[in-house]
């Protein structure tokens, strides 16, 4: 066995005698036992940690169902709509007002094709990609690649629209080859339909003919035997033109080539363009084709991928300025397209790399494009980073069995050459040949050494000691929270929640007044990243109004003045407010952009009622007392939400509360200048046979007035008074609530707990 002399000024006996030392003959017991506690110890943990916080994973992919949207490593891609009135004034379909009844989605926010909806039509998939319009009258048909979770290679699959794309109808799966397909071009020609997938496994350009559009296709024919990849086919100057990729060329630049052919028919023969490649240059260029070219104003443009940073970055868009069998010339143009503000919260934050532009009858145009919020490879890389802070928490809690004696840095003597009774004479040469043995006996005793110095310097009796294996300790378990955040975090940002496969947009409005100020500020830089904030409404009640710049903002922030300081101007009709949603948030409220999620799934599957993270019980009987959340808990239900923090439907609540009906109980809001959320639980009450509240849970919220010292209530107990106070004279105006209790931990989703 490897020792050292190091005794830490001690005698070799005391040192056995020391409390950590279990076994004295050097045995494996000690360790074992250590190791065993320990990873024990540390893997519950790890495990409450990962179902505490990671239960409901928030992960890149769109859709729930357990046999699709499995996340991987090229990507989550999901398909939105675009609309404009030329092909450069593009704007996304949420930004046109377009409301679907159907799906609770009130404006439809992209993306509107995801791998959920596909899963749910019966065909798992992990992703939607490369999406292709076909114009059929007033039908819009969409042909895009699917990437089926269970064969892990791409299809083409099939929806239609009735309503110019507010929502798709998922026909399934029409083309399903034994090796990958994507980017499916379709076109038509002397009265047929024609698709040209992209199939570069197989190693040739295959055509397919619809047999019965749009599910039945054929194979025509094989129009090139060159590996093509990102083909579309446009007819120009009395010609054919085949515009496509091939990787498979000696020097070739990947994603930096691309090939021109041509020909006089699309069905070939295809003669090759005098100076091919055209180009095999810088992958950020956008050589490799990212759509189906469009005219406009009698120009063709070419949309291309930039694939610099990442695969699939940008779409560029070329216009043609030069396309002969011997030329070729475009220039880039601006595409005018919006770039999204909010990162990898939003479903093409990352990177989008296909386009196709049509005109519709009406003269509007329309476009589908595909997007991602996590960068090539990202998945993969969160495999690797999570797997090594995990191996570096576990090589902390060595460090600690060294520190704490269990773990010795020793080896048998069965191992060392030198012990062996009988070698054979190879053995012998290659010892001496290497020195093996030495080195081996050498770099042990260094190492055994250099564990006993770092027992002395870090002795557990010591404060010092202490004080560094508790820095040890909570390093291992910080270490083993990041790593988990990196295997079952996802990407780390916050995703929308989907309602019958659908998204939409919420309004937040927030009051406040000039003292608040600095709370206002952090609370836009925060919520506007939150997916599915449209705009922040601030209704100023009093002093002179921020300037607009003051505010980082991922979305558009508005400032309403009023001229009155009250209370009441919370609810106040606004015509503006584009979306029937609104979550009504104090600005001293900081929670997680993945509860404000939660609540607005909640109140899109509840749109009758107010939804919020603030639950109370009025109950009786005797006087009303306003109480605290424990009281609502102490009784397993609640029959009040506050609307300081609460989604609420626009039109309906603040219709409700600026009718006749509710004046009297605004004068009282005026008189106390309190309670206005109280009266609008009364009002939703009164206009509801069922129950009028739903409670959704935040994990934590931060309220930042006590910060900053600006809190409106700073005397609890006056201000439950009030609210007492307030329940009794709204009981007498609108009758009771006691019998409008809902029961905690009803929901099915576990977010009422």
């Amino acid at each position: 066995m490897v020792t050292s002399g190091v005794t830490c000024g001690t005698t070799e006996k005391t040192h056995r005698k020391r409390w950590w030392r279990v076994n004295d003959n050097g045995g494996a017991s000690s360790p074992i036992a250590f190791l065993f506690v320990s990873f024990t110890m540390f893997g519950s943990f790890g495990y409450l940690y990962t179902y505490t916080f990671y239960k409901y994973p928030n992960t890149n992919n769109y859709g729930n169902n357990s046999s699709g949207c499995h996340e991987d490593s090229e990507g989550s891609w999901a398909i939105g709509v675009f609309y404009g009135d030329s092909p450069f004034s593009l704007k996304p379909i949420e930004d046109m007002n377009i409301w679907d009844n159907k799906s609770a989605a009130w404006p439809v926010a992209n993306p509107v094709v995801t791998c959920g909806s596909v899963t749910d039509s019966g065909f798992p998939s992990n992703f939607v990609a490369d999406p292709f319009l076909y114009v059929q009258g007033d039908i819009l048909y969409m042909f895009f690649e699917t990437k089926n979770s269970i064969t892990m290679q791409g299809d083409i699959g099939v929806a239609r629209s009735y309503n110019n794309g507010a929502s798709w109808e998922q026909m399934g799966v029409l083309l399903d080859e034994e090796w990958h397909l994507s980017y499916p071009f379709v076109f038509d020609y002397n009265g047929q339909i024609y698709m040209m997938p992209e199939g570069s496994k197989k190693g040739d350009l295959h055509l397919y003919r619809a047999v019965e559009f749009p599910l039945k296709w054929k194979l025509e024919k094989v129009i090139l035997n060159r590996p093509l990849i990102d083909s579309f086919i446009m007819e120009y100057d009395s010609k054919y033109w085949l515009f496509g990729s091939d990787h498979t060329r000696v020097s070739t630049k990947k994603n930096g080539e691309l090939e021109i052919w041509y020909s006089n028919s699309p069905l070939g023969p295809w003669k090759q363009h005098k100076k091919n490649p055209v180009y095999n240059t810088d992958k950020k260029t956008g050589a490799r084709n990212g759509g189906r070219p469009f005219v406009y104003n009698g120009n063709v443009y070419r949309p291309g991928q930039d694939d610099g940073e990442t695969y699939g970055k940008r779409v560029r868009v070329y216009k043609i300025e030069v396309l002969t069998p011997y030329e070729y010339k475009e220039v880039e143009v601006d595409l005018g397209f919006k770039n999204p503000t909010k990162g990898k919260n939003v479903w093409n934050g990352a990177r989008s790399h296909h386009l196709d532009v049509q005109q519709l009858r009406s003269g509007q145009w329309i476009a589908v494009s595909d997007g991602d919020r996590t960068p090539s490879g990202d998945y993969s890389r969160r495999i690797i980073v999570g797997c090594l802070l995990i191996f570096a928490s576990c090589s902390l809690v060595l460090l600690m069995g060294v520190l704490l004696g269990y773990v010795r840095c020793t080896v048998p003597l069965s191992w060392d050459p030198h012990s062996i009774t009988k070698r054979s004479d190879s053995l012998l040469v290659w010892e001496s040949s290497n020195c093996m043995s030495s080195k081996l006996r050498y770099y042990l005793s260094r190492l055994y050494r250099g564990s006993s110095i770092l027992r002395c310097k870090i002795n557990p009796k010591t404060r010092h000691g202490r004080f560094a294996f508790l820095v040890i300790l909570l390093a291992s378990i910080a270490l083993l929270c990041s790593g988990i955040g990196y295997l079952f975090g996802g990407n780390g940002g916050q995703k929308a929640y989907e309602i019958d496969n659908s998204y939409s947009q919420f309004t937040m409005v927030a009051m406040t007044y000039a003292a608040r100020l600095w709370n206002l500020k952090w609370y836009v830089r925060h919520y506007s990243q939150c997916p599915s904030v449209r705009e922040i409404v601030v209704v100023w009640n009093k002093g002179t109004p921020p300037d607009l710049s003051e505010f980082d903002s991922a979305v558009p922030v508005r400032i309403r003045v009023e001229e009155k300081n009250s209370l009441n101007n919370r609810f106040k009709l606004d015509p503006l407010i584009k979306t029937r949603a609104v979550l009504e948030l104090d600005d001293d409220i900081i929670m997680s952009c993945e509860y404000v999620e939660r609540g607005f799934k909640v109140w899109r599957e509840n749109t009758d009622r107010l939804v919020g993270f603030y639950p109370r019980l009025v109950n009786g009987p005797g006087p009303l007392e306003y109480r605290a959340e424990k009281h609502a808990r102490k009784f397993n239900g609640y029959n009040m939400i506050l609307t300081g923090a609460a989604f609420l439907d626009t039109r309906v609540a603040f219709g409700r509360y600026w009718s006749e009906e509710a004046k009297p109980g605004r004068v009282v809001v005026d008189e106390f200048f309190n309670c206005e959320d109280v009266l609008m639980n009364f009002l939703y009450a009164n206009a509801s046979f069922g129950p009028s509240v739903e409670y959704v849970k935040p994990a934590w919220a931060i309220d930042t007035s006590k910060l900053s010292g600006v809190a409106i209530s700073k005397d609890t107990q006056a201000h439950y008074r009030v609210r007492s106070n307030c329940l009794e004279k709204f009981t007498k105006m609108y009758g009771g609530l006691s019998d409008r209790k809902v029961d905690f931990k009803r929901r099915k989703d576990g977010w009422d707990l």
